[in-house]
């Protein structure tokens, strides 16, 4: 059933000429008024403008892009591609449309924020980058949002992110990188190896997590809980997590690290503790990030293609390229053997 102005009107108790100045925000409202509206639109999921059947031919030239942290490298750069294919026709404002990147900060309530405004605001087209929470309720909750948008006309493209019934997707095979990692300090003699995860939470986390573990008992290695320690995607992570692994096991020989800004935090706290990077201890990072290469030593790495996969969300999501048989694409990394990787010391 849809939700009226008149609906709205009744649940904040004011009248519909008050809703609609809020929403329009070209009236003075008191602050409290605002709130009661607002929270009536929130709780109805009132969509500005009409039904949604009425949507699905008037969506306007926005597209969101929404990212976790677009500080870090890993989204900024799939936000730069997806920008730089969503120009050309099809967009009223002389064919162009508006890119609006929505930082969530990590947040599961800002994602819902975002997606709600997108909606409110008649999106031609949301694309959501990176991993996803790992919480039933919020999944449920994305799962409705996503219908909506995608009901209403919005082309919905999930990029980096787990597959949903809802969006097209393209996956990143971090279960398999990070099995090629573990694999190829396997392949070099390690076997004492700390791992330095993400957030809990993440699926990008327990994806990377679970292909070491893989190699390790392809290996018949040992899983050792100790060696593996949950953190943050950042570099102030990598540096506390490796100086904890070397106390949990001073003889440990490699450290494989969730990403390259983690891989560069445990580099540094190796040389910090007096260590050489790979005579004494090697460092593996992911995502092939610009500065892998040009850390010292340069970074072992798997390279995700950030920018082709990026850029083919955006014309996917501007209809100019076709989605993926059963709208599943998903995309592989390449492991990047760089000098901070060598045999372990004798």
């Amino acid at each position: 059933m849809t939700v009226t102005l008149a609906d709205v009107a009744a649940r904040a108790q004011v009248s519909p000429a008050t809703v609609s100045r809020v929403l329009n925000g070209n009236y003075p409202v008191a602050a409290s008024t605002r709130e009661r509206v607002l929270r009536a639109v929130d709780e109805l999921d009132y969509v500005l403008n009409g039904p949604a059947s009425a949507l699905a031919a008037a969506t306007s030239d926005l597209v969101g892009i929404l990212v976790n942290d677009i500080a870090d490298p890993f989204f900024g750069i799939m936000a730069s591609a997806i920008q730089s294919e969503i120009g050309g026709p099809g967009g009223r404002a002389g064919g162009e449309r508006l890119a609006v990147v929505c930082n969530t900060g990590g947040s599961p309530e800002r994602e819902l924020t975002y997606l709600t405004l997108l909606q409110r605001q008649r999106a031609a087209a949301v694309v959501l980058t990176g991993g996803a929470v790992e919480d039933t309720a919020h999944a449920a909750a994305v799962s409705a949002k996503l219908r909506k948008l995608a009901d209403a006309g919005t082309r919905v493209v999930l990029c980096g992110r787990p597959p949903a019934p809802e969006a097209v997707a393209l996956t990143f095979d971090n279960r398999g990188g990070g099995r090629q990692l573990t694999e190829h300090l396997i392949g070099l003699g390690h076997r004492r190896m700390g791992y330095i995860a993400g957030p809990e939470e993440r699926t990008t986390t327990r994806h990377r997590l679970e292909g070491h573990r893989d190699a390790l008992e392809a290996a018949g290695i040992e899983d050792d809980p100790r060696l593996t320690v949950l953190g943050r995607y950042d570099r102030r992570s990598g540096y506390e997590a490796t100086l904890e692994l070397l106390r949990r096991d001073p003889s440990l020989t490699a450290v494989v690290a969730a990403n390259d800004t983690v891989a560069l935090g445990a580099c540094a706290a190796l040389r910090d503790s007096g260590l050489r990077i790979p005579e004494d201890v090697s460092v593996a990072g992911f995502d092939d990030l610009p500065f892998a290469i040009d850390a010292v030593p340069a970074l072992t790495t798997v390279r995700l293609p950030l920018t082709e996969a990026g850029a083919r969300a955006g014309r996917i999501a501007m209809g100019r390229e076709e989605p993926p048989p059963g709208g599943i694409a998903t995309v592989r990394g390449e492991l990047m053997v760089r000098g901070s990787t060598g045999a372990p010391r004798k």
